[in-house]
């Protein structure tokens, strides 16, 4: 029982971290300047990310769109919703996986601030999955 105890506790601190690097990744969308925190070399860089194409998805700014999914999640974890923990979660990793294809095949670019959120995500991910299933087994 404590492990599922442990998984409740680490959702809500990991979606923490990720609304923290959504927040900077929406702050580089907003400001005309550059940021240069962010920036290795030509391909590993979070600019042409967050001011090229891929900043946008039907309009909507990408970084706001992973920090409602971030906030979403901490909610319904502090909640313990699980099915909507894992819902968001789903979604949160197959947004992310169409991102990383999309910047590393198309934008040929690697975004460190990006990587650090997919791996957030996938953290939580399987942590919400693991919880849904003991739930299930415990039915």
């Amino acid at each position: 029982m404590e492990t599922y105890e442990t998984y409740w506790k680490w959702i809500p601190r990991l979606s923490i971290v990720g609304i923290i690097l959504a927040l900077y990744l929406a702050y580089s969308f907003l400001v005309p300047e550059p940021i240069k925190v962010c920036t290795i070399n030509a391909s590993i860089n979070c600019d042409p990310v967050t001011k090229g194409s891929l900043a946008l998805f039907y309009g909507i700014p990408v970084s706001f769109i992973g920090l409602l999914g971030y906030i979403t999640i901490l909610v319904a974890s502090l909640k313990r919703m699980t099915k909507l923990t894992l819902g968001m979660t789903t979604f949160g990793m197959l947004f992310c996986l169409r991102l990383t294809i999309l910047e590393i095949f198309v934008e040929r670019i690697i975004c460190p601030v990006c990587v650090l959120c997919q791996l957030i995500m996938a953290v939580v991910f399987v942590l919400s999955l693991m919880i849904f299933l003991k739930e299930r087994k415990a039915r």
